[in-house]
């Protein structure tokens, strides 16, 4: 994503720099920060570092695609990631009672059979031979099932949410031309339009907002940002942390034996497979970090994948060790005033997940792996496709 390094590293890291002014690929200047302790200064500072470029496109749009969100009446005013407002923290703490703990711990059992239902059907097909899909068939609609359980949402099929959450990431965070931005714009604006009339009228989140004066744009807003934030990523992290324990035998066997914990792996999982990758602030004022000027106005992008593996956080940054000091003070989630409100329900849903489908990892061979295309925040993968080898015939 980033290809002209002014000094210091490069992105692989191999070398570790505090803050880096890079150009990427549309020729927008950033200041990446890629220490922990700088990405956690910078999240925890919306005063000098303010939100409020959060939904900005990394590739600025043109006319006919803006005529197409217009004509769907798309607007998004500053509700809660691009909320830098006096607003936020009412807006915040409607939507986390919502998403509360005890609400979401009342999820898990209804959650664990629908997974153990999967996982047996898959079983069964890679029993047979068969290669199965764990984006497809287990992990792309989990979080929104769960979602639609704690939050009244519109009443739209899963494939059609789904379309619309991939096609914002792409639109709002990825490299795209012209003609691909019309189109997702238009996918775009018309669930938007279908958001609108259910901020006026829905039940549940919708008329909580409403109920403490908030008005219906402001209502859309926080449902766009849910239905991206509370689900996509999250079915998204469920894909990479299972294709990241294929790759890990002896994490597989500990597992299996009780010797690692599910919580652990989860944690080093949204340590090292990260679904948000980075995530952008703008300055309010001339700063700097490290020993780089930040400009009033610069835009900073804070690399929080990159961050999770500062050596200064965890001794083996680039091992999957479950448990490993360190490992819990990850970024993936943010921190401050505006870290993620569904935290404990990603969290959840992964731990139910990795309990129940691991099992289905040991032995099998890696037939397609997660394609990510290129974003600037998002992994956004399409597949994961296993087989394993059907055992051989008993004979009579």
């Amino acid at each position: 994503m980033f290809r002209s390094w002014e000094k210091g590293a490069d992105p692989q890291g191999r070398r570790w720099p505090d803050a880096v002014r890079v150009t990427d690929h549309v020729g927008v200047d950033h200041v990446v920060v890629t220490r922990h302790a700088l990405v956690r200064r910078v999240l925890a500072d919306p005063h000098t570092f303010r939100p409020d470029n959060a939904l900005d496109a990394v590739t600025p749009m043109p006319v006919t695609a803006l005529r197409v969100l217009a004509e769907h009446g798309f607007r998004l005013p500053p509700t809660l990631a691009n909320n830098g407002g006096a607003s936020h923290p009412e807006i915040r703490a409607i939507v986390a009672e919502a998403l509360h703990p005890h609400r979401v711990e009342r999820q898990r059992p209804w959650l664990a059979g629908m997974v153990r239902a999967r996982v047996d059907r898959l079983a069964a097909a890679l029993d047979a031979g068969e290669p199965v899909d764990l984006y497809a068939e287990l992990a792309a609609d989990l979080p929104l099932l769960v979602l639609a359980r704690l939050v009244d949402l519109p009443d739209a099929g899963v494939a059609t949410v789904k379309e619309f959450t991939r096609a914002a990431l792409e639109l709002f965070w990825a490299p795209v031309d012209a003609e691909r931005q019309r189109a997702l714009a238009g996918t775009v604006g018309r669930f938007h339009a279908v958001l609108r009339e259910f901020a006026t009228t829905g039940p549940g989140l919708a008329a909580a907002l409403r109920t403490a004066g908030h008005r219906p744009d402001v209502v859309v807003g926080a449902l766009f940002f849910l239905l991206v934030a509370g689900q996509e990523t999250t079915s998204q992290f469920l894909t990479l942390l299972l294709h990241r324990l294929a790759g890990e035998p002896a994490v597989l066997d500990g597992l299996r034996s009780g010797r690692i914990e599910v919580a652990d792996v989860v944690e080093e999982g949204l340590r090292v497979e990260p679904p948000i990758v980075t995530w952008r602030r703008v300055a309010a004022v001339d700063t700097t970090l490290g020993d780089t000027e930040v400009p009033r106005g610069t835009s900073v992008v804070l690399w929080l994948a990159h961050a999770g593996r500062d050596p200064a956080v965890v001794a083996a940054p680039d091992e999957f060790r479950p448990g490993q000091p360190g490992s819990r003070r990850h970024l993936a989630f943010g921190a401050g005033a505006h870290r993620c409100v569904g935290a404990q329900l990603s969290r959840m849903e992964a731990a139910v997940v990795v309990e129940l489908a691991a099992p289905l990892l040991a032995g099998a061979t890696v037939v397609r792996p997660p394609w990510c295309p290129d974003n600037l925040s998002f992994r956004m993968p399409d597949a994961f496709v296993i087989r394993r080898d059907a055992p051989a015939a008993v004979p009579a």
